[in-house]
């Protein structure tokens, strides 16, 4: 980087990306300091070297800031409800649950069971399976309803982006506008066309129908048996 830069010629981009070509460092130097900027080498294994002109400092503080961002960590994230839970309390639930799967997490729908309310399991299933309605547009179900023990469960994963983008559909072309006036310089490019392959020998020969002469059948000669 700048002094630290021995060899000359060297192939200089600009702060902006433009290509100045060849110039000597010095020359490459003296435009970098001009603009307040470093002269950073990129290429150091091209004949002759690539440098560009650049922010050194704010272009390390971008590469360190790019470097320590973290990719998301699927997690499992679990929400539970009971037969008797109010509608204003299964919204925030859902709520809860389509940020998570937005968020690329899984989710885990538990309705839990208690004393009699095991006696009531179907309510405890229409309530899941309103939630996995509602949910459909953001979730796939890896595991459907079941009961485990006292509690049902069911299992949703974020839904990937390409199994719901809509599919192209074939082009279709334009029917020709009858009313719509020719290009006469596309008439005179297939005019010329059409010229110089006559001109070669290699125009199609027109097709000349040949009437067909039906044919008659000729009756064999009869030969008649000499007298006794």
């Amino acid at each position: 980087m700048n002094e630290q830069i021995r060899i000359t010629p060297i192939r200089l981009i600009g702060a902006d990306g433009e290509q100045h070509g060849i110039v000597s460092t010095a020359q490459a130097m003296e435009m970098a300091r001009e603009v307040g900027f470093d002269l950073v080498e990129i290429a150091a294994t091209e004949r002759p070297p690539v440098c560009k002109i650049m922010d050194y400092g704010k272009f390390k503080y971008a590469q360190s800031k790019k470097s320590h961002q973290k990719t998301h960590q699927q997690k499992l994230k679990e929400l539970r409800v009971r037969p008797k839970t109010g509608t204003h309390d299964v919204d925030t639930r859902l709520n809860q649950a389509r940020q998570f799967l937005e968020d690329g997490d899984k989710v885990q729908l538990k309705v839990q069971f208690r004393g009699r309310e095991m006696q009531h399991i179907e309510e405890g299933r229409r309530i899941i399976d309103g939630m996995l309605e509602k949910l459909a547009d953001v979730c796939k179900v890896e595991k459907m309803p079941m009961m485990e023990g006292k509690q049902m469960s069911a299992l949703l994963a974020p839904k990937t982006t390409g199994s719901s983008a809509p599919q192209k559909k074939p082009s279709e072309k334009k029917p020709v506008d009858p009313k719509k006036p020719i290009d006469p310089r596309r008439l005179a490019a297939e005019a010329a066309k059409a010229a110089a392959l006559a001109a070669a020998g290699l125009a199609a020969p027109a097709v000349v129908a040949t009437p067909v002469t039906p044919v008659v059948p000729v009756p064999a000669p009869v030969v008649e048996a000499p007298a006794k």
